[in-house]
């Protein structure tokens, strides 16, 4: 497997992969760098037929926080072209998730935000931490959550789409799961005991055939295509060219109220 720097992979003895986050100092979030390392992780396993499963983890305390500071404020300097680069990016780099053969199980041990909660959208399975919490924040930026919008209102359905994406009120692992975005809530300390309870049933299924279910159930669900991920892109781009997108960026820089908090 190819050494990475702001992710690693690992395979057991049972060819069982992990795939996990390495920047927690930064919470996980996403730059440009683990986005593309990422992307290329997704292509080296998904060509891999040995693999029977791929675990989603990270490091720290953090599952990942969405958007890297650094590459948010290169995002909010970029001209509209940049931006949409930047978006594509990741939107293309949580379809090579969503796509991969085997399935995809992420160990969710602490909070999702924005971003985060795109990977947790595009994994088969989610096993998270009951203290662990989630929010689409972008709106309080000034922004939306378009780019990861197309893989999860899929995950969420209607209601779910509309309880979450417009206030980005912050959920419980609990009210994640009635929505239907986490499979397992983990008591405090289990969450480990709760993974291994998965990868015994992916032990005694039929590698062949996990695939087969997954690419067929994929097939039959409504999975993102090219059209509705630029759409999503081009949304987004005019989002980040708005008014309030200018002063809710300058003031999560600034560390301050955006002009509409109360």
């Amino acid at each position: 497997m190819t050494e990475f720097q702001t992710i690693r992979i690992d395979v057991d003895d049972d060819r069982i992969a992990s795939l996990t986050l390495a920047r927690p100092d930064q919470h996980n979030a996403f730059n440009r760098q683990m986005i593309d390392e990422l992307t290329a992780a997704a292509a080296e396993l998904a060509g891999d037929d040995t693999l029977r499963a791929v675990v989603l983890a990270a490091e720290g305390k953090s599952f990942c926080a969405g958007g890297d500071l650094r590459w948010m404020q290169a995002q909010a300097l970029a001209d509209r072209h940049g931006k949409m680069a930047e978006a594509r990016a990741l939107a293309h780099m949580l379809l090579a998730l969503n796509d991969l053969p085997m399935p995809l199980i992420a160990r969710v041990q602490g909070n999702a935000f924005g971003g985060g909660i795109g990977l947790m959208a595009v994994s088969d399975i989610v096993i998270a931490d009951a203290a662990a919490r989630f929010a689409l924040t972008e709106t309080r930026l000034g922004l939306i959550p378009a780019t990861i919008g197309p893989f999860v209102m899929r995950r969420l359905g209607q209601a779910g789409t509309r309880q979450t994406f417009i206030t980005g009120s912050v959920m419980s692992a609990e009210r994640a799961r009635q929505l239907g975005l986490v499979a397992m809530v983990a008591a405090p300390g289990q969450l480990d005991d709760a993974l291994s309870v998965e990868l015994k049933a992916v032990r005694a299924a039929a590698p062949g055939a996990m695939r087969i279910a997954k690419s067929y159930a994929l097939s039959q669900l409504g999975q993102p295509d090219a059209d509705t991920i630029e759409t999503a892109i081009h949304i987004l781009a005019d989002s980040w060219e708005g008014d309030e997108a200018s002063a809710g960026i300058a003031a999560f820089f600034d560390r301050t109220s955006p002009p509409w908090a109360s």
